[in-house]
């Protein structure tokens, strides 16, 4: 969440520091699914076409198998494709992506120091302070053990799930706890990729007794990995996965008994159901697996991380820059901690559905039906309270069915936009493209809602960027984002709706400077 972090700052000016204790980015192949939310995010921050070149190895693989051993008859898809029919392109610019965190990396670290944030590896945030005035840490450089002390206005947490500057906090958390626990094992097996012929999965679960767990490709030729079920409460060790045991476990998988197999690294992992009851003390934040846990089914831990962040560096970005007030910082723990209990349970009940190796107790209510399923969580979830008006307190976190309505609180509907002035070279233009540095105010083609957004700017100071619909995409933005002609909508820069007036208002210019006076939590 780091990296992703700073490339979010960075992109809108915002000066920083990336401390991280490892020597460089992730070697282990993990954290692969990027859903459509958080595509468009990278989409908007210029990394999308950068980060389908490295995940283009797995471009063609889709969909979780189940099979007593791959070399069986056995086998059944839980799932083939993830957007079947490819009915997602109506609803974002974007499609989902399978790139592994060792390969994501690499891209979000050259983007962030091309915007000039500053990455220091093998440096390790030691202790810090806060005051009234900001935050002071110490850090300590692990390669030559020297320490050097640093402030900031603010601070950050993407520490992970043992967070010390959660435990420093005394930031409590809640959840149903550890649900299961695995053992990643990364391996050749050239051979292997014979065995799973043209099958181009996700994930693989196996269910032979004794070669139960995942299987996940790397490149589909030879690098692999598998996730052993792991039971410390039965007295196992991470010592007990030598490489004849993890070999052992994977050739009973395959169902090749002589299959070779050179094991090349292994990782324990920790499925739980958490949540930090608090996102921020004073002028300290949590974001990514600080503040959640949540199991991989879906792939909802890393995205709703990645969210996290992308909600928090545009207010972190318009307080610094004087166009918000402080108050506007509270706002981050208030939309995103509700989406982040709902988002994990959501993954529980996906990951008990697809029976995932390890998982052996359902989550409590059972059954999950269209609970468990993707879209809603990645583009339906909603902010019912936070920094917005006219949000809607009472509907439900993540819906059971996606829709785009254009509500406030939730996330600004696409719209490929028909624009004479785009240069025919250009790639086309969504409503998401509009949303990143500064609010936006959407309306017809009628100039009153200009001339209002200027007059409210300059007497709050708060930049505000005007689009208008012409007659072309007229009806069709007008039901997207349920208005009439004479309706307007104001959209935050991280693409939620901040308000709409639904068909106008008689002073225009008073209502949105009211608007965004609460928004912002402006005095």
């Amino acid at each position: 969440m780091g990296l992703s972090m700073s490339v979010f700052l960075g992109r809108l000016g915002v000066r920083h520091l990336l401390v991280e204790r490892h020597a460089r980015t992730s070697h282990h192949p993990r954290g692969r699914g990027n859903n459509l939310r958080t595509m468009e995010l990278f989409r908007v921050a210029g990394m999308e076409d950068d980060i389908r070149r490295a995940a283009s190895v797995l471009r063609d693989n889709h969909g979780i198998l189940q099979a007593h051993t791959l070399a069986g008859s056995e086998q059944e898809w839980l799932f083939r494709q993830i957007d079947p029919g490819g009915k997602t392109a109506g609803f974002s610019p974007a499609s989902w992506c399978l790139c592994s965190q060792n390969d994501l990396e690499p891209v979000l670290l050259r983007h962030a120091e091309k915007l000039g944030g500053e990455v220091r590896f093998g440096t390790e945030l030691v202790s810090f302070e806060q005051d009234d005035d900001g935050v002071t840490a110490e850090l300590l450089d692990r390669s030559t053990g020297r320490s050097s002390t640093v402030h900031a206005d603010y601070l950050v947490a993407a520490d992970g799930p043992r967070s010390p500057i959660r435990e420093q906090l005394g930031i409590t958390q809640s959840g149903r706890g550890d649900l299961f626990h695995n053992i990643s094992v990364t391996f050749r097996a050239e051979q292997l990729a014979h065995v799973v012929g043209d099958r181009r999965f996700i994930a693989c679960y196996l269910t032979h007794p004794q070669g139960a767990g995942a299987l996940l490709p790397v490149d589909n030729r030879e690098h692999w990995v598998f996730h052993v079920p792991w039971h410390p409460d039965r007295g196992e060790t991470i010592e007990d996965f030598t490489d004849e045991r993890c070999a052992a476990h994977i050739r009973a998988a395959a169902g090749v008994p002589e299959l070779p197999v050179e094991i090349t690294g292994r990782a324990p992992w920790h499925a739980a159901e958490r949540v930090a009851d608090r996102y921020h003390d004073g002028r300290v934040f949590l974001t990514g697996d600080s503040a959640h846990e949540m199991p991989p089914t879906g792939a909802f831990g890393s995205n709703t991380g990645i969210q996290d962040a992308h909600n928090l560096a545009w207010k972190l970005s318009a307080v610094l820059s004087g166009w918000a007030g402080p108050g506007l910082l509270n706002t981050y723990g208030i939309e995103r901690q509700p989406v982040a209990v709902e988002t994990a349970s959501r993954a529980a009940l996906r990951s008990a559905e697809h029976s995932h190796p390890g998982f052996d107790a359902p989550p409590v209510g059972g059954g999950g039906g269209g609970r468990s399923s993707v879209l809603p969580v990645a583009l339906g979830y909603r902010y019912t309270s936070g920094a917005m008006v006219g949000a809607d307190a009472k509907a439900p976190i993540v819906p059971e069915h996606f829709a785009a309505t254009g509500e406030p609180g939730t996330r600004a509907p696409h719209l490929w936009l028909n624009q004479g002035e785009v240069d025919q070279d250009t790639a086309r233009i969504s409503t998401i493209d509009l949303f990143e540095r500064r609010p936006v105010l959407l309306s017809g083609k009628d100039s009153a809602w200009r001339v209002a957004a200027a007059s409210a700017a300059s007497e709050t100071g708060v930049p505000i960027n005007c689009h208008r619909f012409g007659d072309q995409d007229g009806v069709d933005w007008q039901n997207s984002y349920g208005i009439g002609p004479d309706g307007a909508v104001l959209v935050r820069p991280d693409g939620f709706v901040a308000w709409r007036s639904t068909d106008g208002v008689l002073d225009r210019q008073s209502e949105l400077q009211g608007v965004l006076r609460e928004v912002l939590s402006l005095s």
